[in-house]
């Protein structure tokens, strides 16, 4: 059996804190050495600020991971983890120690959850919140490795978008117009700009600037448990920004400038001065918007689609108008470029045929003009120099032939000179340093 006393020292000049000494005892272990390897562990947890001891549970640890994480990640974020840690995870390993949990505990779980009904694209979710949790075991020497990596369940291909055509985009705008304007102005402004629907949600009148035609994101709303409404940073560091706005997209924030409350002047307020909310001041809800957009599209008899598919369509459009891929990019604010080919590679394959069709063209007037008196037929001459160079010097370093006098019919100038074939440049021979 093994001790180990924790305790956390205390900075000079703070209150002592309210807890007391605690000893862990351990016992069952095959060997002395397997005694003093798990006190080890124990202690080097304890420097690091993480609990070591070999008896924790996978639900002790999970329930620690998500405090630590609470303090760093957004709330949705950590909403969406709490979920799955408290429904799927702690109740399918919570009884089992940390340190025995291992990859064939992971497969039996995503065998019984599929048999089950249970949709791919969750339960990849589910496992990777949990191989996220294991991996920071890993990172902090609480485990040899991450049972969870490699994943016991691969990522679902992503379904296949119906994305509207132009026609249907102007159709359902001139239906919003009619119907529902306060709506039409956030389409408007969503299929414009290209903007996520919480970056628009989320858009106060400080960040737009229309005389030089931009407007900044600096927040997202969001729903938390599709109940509280918060204001949260952006999704990537990239996506914090300028963006540009057209004619059209002016004239849409214009109306909303026009019916503009000041109801909630409240400066602690992180609602107020909202451009897109309700008659009150209060922002729009999420779900609210995706409604109120399917029954639009309903009446205006275009396919239904999420707010989320604006922002490809605003994608859709500017590719397909022949707008360079990094210009998209940058216009969407993704972080990579590789980020915007893997979602819209699709949409190149029309620039992809311009392409060889643009080479085809080119070798076409090409054969065409070759036969051409005015035109050389090589680009370049011939590389035979060296060639001819390696004959020359084969030719002098060859034995002279039978009744060969080097010296006949040239000058008797008192010194022996060498017959050398007509272009032969003379070559000497470096010197040696031996």
């Amino acid at each position: 059996m093994v001790a180990a006393t924790s305790s956390r020292r205390r900075r000079p000049g703070t209150a002592a804190p309210r807890h007391r000494r605690t000893t862990v005892r351990r016992g069952g272990f095959v060997s002395h050495d397997a005694a003093e390897g798990a006190l080890r562990r124990f202690l080097e947890g304890e420097a690091g600020g993480f609990n070591a001891d070999s008896n924790q549970s996978v639900a002790d640890y999970l329930t620690a991971w998500l405090a630590a994480k609470a303090l760093v990640l957004k709330p949705t974020t950590i909403a969406r983890y709490r979920d799955y840690v408290h429904n799927d995870l702690v109740p399918a390993f919570g009884t089992l120690k940390l340190d025995e949990l291992g990859h064939r505990h992971i497969a039996a779980f995503v065998t019984s959850e599929l048999a089950a009904g249970r949709g791919q694209t969750t339960l990849y979710r589910c496992l990777a919140t949990l191989s996220s949790a294991l991996g920071a075991a890993f990172r902090q020497h609480r485990l040899a490795h991450n049972p969870a990596s490699p994943p016991a369940l691969h990522r679902p291909p992503s379904p296949e978008r119906r994305i509207w055509t132009a026609d249907e985009a102007v159709r359902f705008l001139q239906h919003c117009h009619r119907a529902d304007p306060e709506m039409a102005d956030l389409f408007e402004f969503l299929i414009g700009t290209g903007m996520r629907k919480g970056e628009a949600l989320g858009l106060h009148w400080n960040d737009v600037h229309l005389p030089e035609g931009v407007v900044y994101v600096r927040c997202t709303l969001s729903a938390i448990d599709n109940n509280r409404l918060v204001l949260t940073s952006p999704k990537t560091r990239s996506s914090r920004g300028w963006v540009a706005i057209s004619p059209r997209v002016a004239t849409a924030l214009q109306h909303r400038s026009r019916a503009r409350t000041f109801s909630r002047g409240d400066q602690g307020d992180p609602f107020a001065g909202l451009v897109f909310c309700r008659p009150d001041g209060r922002p729009l809800r999420p779900q609210g918007v995706l409604d109120r957009l399917r029954k639009l599209s309903d009446e205006a008899g275009v396919p239904r689609i999420t707010v989320h598919d604006l922002r490809h369509l605003a994608a859709t459009i500017t590719i397909t108008a022949g707008v360079p891929l990094t210009v998209v990019s940058k216009t969407l604010r993704h972080s990579t470029l590789s980020t915007t080919a893997n979602i819209y590679g699709h949409l190149t394959q029309q620039a992809a045929r311009e392409a060889v069709d643009t080479i085809d063209h080119t070798l076409t007037e090409a054969e065409k003009t070759g036969h051409r008196t005015d035109r050389p037929t090589w680009l370049r001459p011939p590389r035979d120099h060296i060639h001819r160079l390696r004959e020359a010097l084969n030719r002098l370093r060859s034995p002279a032939p039978t009744g060969f006098h080097p010296t006949a019919n040239q000058p008797q100038s008192g010194r022996a000179t060498t017959m050398r074939p007509p272009g032969f440049q003379a070559w000497k021979r470096p010197p040696s340093h031996g």
